[in-house]
């Protein structure tokens, strides 16, 4: 085990080891932005692939060819990069955030309470089955949310990007994205049909986070209900951008550590414990031969994945400014100076959430981040406007592109715990989406009916 620990030299990464990654994302990002989505027709629904999957999967298999192997260190640097990626993201979504806040406040009991059936259906139904099926602590990420990009900067910054909790994101986050618009498209179907549920409630109940999963359910509810076409449309995307809204604070300050006190609480007599291993609750190792050639296999494997890799921060920053800009003006269709402002925008607020982070030492970044962006973007800010219209040039999913295709790269190295994972995400998925919505709309039936 001694060849694969980390030494303070591997643990920062200059410029020569992380140009090579970068320029590596670099190329990746802008073809797959450039190629745009993809919209797949399977007669129930449709799967709609953006570029920032394309990106995953062409990172994914860049990441495990054995043509030219992409070095653990590199994939590492890869992974220190979706780090400080994220913080772009959510720096980006407080600019989707702040401007829709007087729709916030003007939202009734109904819209706000609906939030609830999320977070049970995914905490209190979900994270109980993962357990059941061993995903160990990559249940905790799976099993917070449903994982939309926001969930990245929670996961990542509480655990690091390379914990088995990241993991657990990354692998619902695929799942959902591929599958989560089907397969809600029929439950919604389903439903829907059954005629005991307000088409109110199950708009609300339609706003589960994720832009392509409310618009698959809401098409299916109008399908039932075409009287109330507009009024679900509306109610929809009302209740997603709430769940949008509120659900960075309560990931952050509620499902989050509820999700990881009560895996702590459900396993607290299970040994999770690869065998052979001495560190509670690590990842058990993978079903099949229990031999001690194969559980050292494993471990060894885990090791290799488990190292971290710092870049000085205005490496990286510039590193993912270049990135993003590419990505963006490709996506904008055009270079324009706006898109640099908003970079310029982002990347402050990122520096200052950063420094209020190490000042009170007590908040994390992230929320320092989402709180100042929301608050200068909102229309009680003097120069929102201006802000607004910078930011508003750079391509939100274009900063999602970046992430994924950097997490892609640095993929390899996970393989072993990803195929632990393997099936097993597919009935949590399904379960959680299941849960997430049905209890949003019982408990939307029952509001509406106490207030109207």
């Amino acid at each position: 085990m001694s060849g694969l620990t980390t030494t303070p030299e591997d643990r920062v990464a200059g410029s020569r080891q992380t140009l090579p990654i970068a320029a590596l994302a670099l190329v990746i990002a802008l073809v797959v932005q450039a190629v745009g989505q993809l919209d797949i027709d399977l007669g129930i629904g449709s799967v709609i692939v953006f570029p920032m999957v394309w990106g995953l999967i062409l990172g994914l298999l860049v990441s495990v060819q054995k043509i030219r192997p992409l070095g653990i260190h590199l994939q590492r640097v890869a992974s220190a990069l979706v780090g400080v990626a994220v913080m772009l993201l959510v720096a980006r979504l407080a600019f989707n955030i702040g401007p829709s806040l007087p729709t916030l406040v003007k939202a009734g009991p109904a819209l706000l309470l609906q939030e609830i059936g999320h977070l049970l259906g995914t905490v209190a139904v979900a994270l109980p089955l993962a357990v059941v099926l061993r995903l160990g602590k990559a249940t905790v990420g799976a099993t917070f949310s449903l994982d939309r990009e926001p969930s990245f900067a929670m996961v990542s910054e509480k655990y690091g990007p390379d914990s088995d909790q990241y993991r657990g994101v990354l692998a619902m986050y695929v799942f959902g994205t591929m599958f989560g618009a089907v397969f809600i498209t029929l439950l919604t179907s389903l439903v829907s049909n059954w005629n005991i549920f307000d088409p109110l409630a199950l708009a609300m109940g339609a706003g589960v986070g994720s832009g392509s999963m409310m618009a698959a359910s809401s098409a299916s509810i109008v399908a039932a209900y075409p009287g109330h076409e507009e009024a679900i449309l509306g109610m929809a995307a009302v209740s997603n951008l709430i769940t949008t809204i509120l659900g960075v604070y309560v990931g952050i300050y509620v499902a989050l550590p509820l999700a990881d006190r009560f895996y702590r609480f459900l396993t607290r007599r299970q040994d999770t414990r690869a065998p052979g291993t001495t560190t509670p609750d690590a990842p058990s190792a993978p079903d099949g031969p229990t031999d001690a050639a194969a559980n050292r296999a494993f471990r060894e494997e885990v090791a290799v994945a488990s190292g971290e890799v710092r870049i000085p921060l205005w490496l990286s920053l510039g590193v993912l400014t270049v990135l993003g800009l590419g990505t963006a003006s490709v996506a904008a269709g055009t270079i324009g100076w706006d898109i640099v402002g908003g970079y310029a925008v982002l990347l402050g607020l990122v520096l200052l959430g950063l420094f209020l982070a190490k000042v009170s030492r007590k908040i994390s970044a992230i929320v320092w981040i989402t709180t100042v962006g929301t608050y200068v973007s909102s229309p009680w800010f003097f120069a929102s406007g201006s802000l607004n219209r910078l930011v508003g040039s750079v391509d939100f999913l274009s900063i999602a592109t970046i992430m994924l295709t950097l997490a892609g790269l640095s993929l390899g190295k996970d393989l072993p715990l990803l195929r632990h994972i393997g099936w097993k995400i597919i009935p949590v998925g399904l379960v959680a989406i299941t849960a997430s919505f049905l209890l949003s709309v019982v408990i939307a039936e029952f509001t509406l009916g106490a207030w109207g």
